[in-house]
């Protein structure tokens, strides 16, 4: 198992609420133009960001298997 990395990057919300992600975090997770994001919200823990495809092959994966055992 690879161990995790932990990294730490700073940003600032404009005056229309938008954020930039900065290159070293795109590259490292390989966030690219046009890629949908999720935000994750804890109001204690504060926000996590993942793109949706990721989440999309995941939940995929958990109904494809629950099809498989509701037919056993």
């Amino acid at each position: 198992m690879k161990q995790s990395e932990k990294f730490i990057w700073t940003t600032k919300i404009n005056d229309k609420g938008q954020i930039v992600i900065p290159k070293e975090a795109r590259d490292v997770f390989g966030y690219k133009s046009g890629d949908v994001l999720l935000l994750f919200g804890d109001t204690d823990r504060g926000i996590a960001i993942g793109k949706a495809a990721d989440y999309v092959k995941f939940a995929e994966a958990i109904l494809n298997k629950t099809g498989e055992s509701d037919n056993d």
